[in-house]
């Protein structure tokens, strides 16, 4: 892999840490960027999202004091996002690579849908919020968690934003409470899966590195002054970053 090819991955990794600070959907930037050098899609898959967990992490971090009123809820839901991840990341490992080949293209096209309607339910989200509903969990949130999670350990892109719809939903926090949340419940997933593909999966450690040290970055300035950019101008960027992973896929 040449430095140039390395420099478009690490703008790419501080791109997603960055995006997945905000809004989620950082995989739709770095996913992609693989592909198109020629890394295979599970072995892409795999290092992507073990390059991301420390961008998760400074995410979850960045939004600590978010958090604070929120501890016994994210005590009740990481297990379920635990759980999710690791099954989702042992149905990477043990179902054929043609599966994903062929199925990550529904993903990204599902991620894509998510990231276009995403404002329709952050309007969702501050109604309940101004007609004065109390956040509280519903039943479902529970196992919406751990769906998402399943999710987010196969592939991940558009996780957060799938996350912060489910919680927006069945919680009635405002919007900077559950992307809050999602942040950690995001750095549970990311983790757990990043243990399993560790252990038995094929991992290209120098995409690893380059990711990782990028998504950091990207994450840190999410975190400070990310809020202050259009929602409508970082939609359409990753819109068009996931618009690539699909002609890529169906291209190649």
């Amino acid at each position: 892999m040449t430095w140039l090819e390395l420099a478009a991955i690490a703008l790419a990794g501080i791109g997603a840490g960055f995006v997945n600070t905000l809004a989620g959907s950082g995989t739709l930037l770095t996913f992609p960027t693989l592909l198109a050098f020629g890394v295979p899609p599970v072995t892409a898959n795999v290092s992507n999202n073990i390059g991301l967990v420390p961008g998760a992490l400074s995410a979850a971090w960045g939004w600590r004091a978010e958090l604070r009123h929120q501890k016994r809820r994210l005590l009740r839901l990481a297990p379920a996002s635990l759980v999710g991840g690791l099954v989702g990341a042992v149905l990477l490992l043990v179902l054929p690579a043609e599966a994903f080949e062929a199925v990550v293209p529904v993903l990204v096209a599902l991620g894509l849908v998510l990231v276009a309607v995403q404002p329709w339910i952050n309007r969702r989200i501050n109604a309940r919020a101004q007609e004065g509903i109390e956040p509280r969990d519903h039943w479902t949130t529970i196992p919406a968690v751990a769906a998402t999670g399943v999710y987010g350990g196969y592939f991940g892109a558009a996780q957060g934003i799938l996350l912060v719809g489910a919680l927006g939903i069945t919680t009635g926090e405002p919007v900077h409470a559950t992307n809050a949340m999602k942040n950690a419940l995001s750095a549970v997933v990311n983790s757990v899966a990043a243990a399993v593909f560790v252990l038995v999966a094929e991992v290209d450690w120098l995409i690893v590195l380059v990711i990782g040290v990028g998504s950091v970055v990207g994450s840190l300035v999410g975190s400070r002054v990310g809020r202050r950019l259009p929602a409508a101008l970082l939609r359409g960027f990753i819109l068009v970053m996931g618009t690539t992973a699909l002609v890529v896929f169906l291209t190649r």
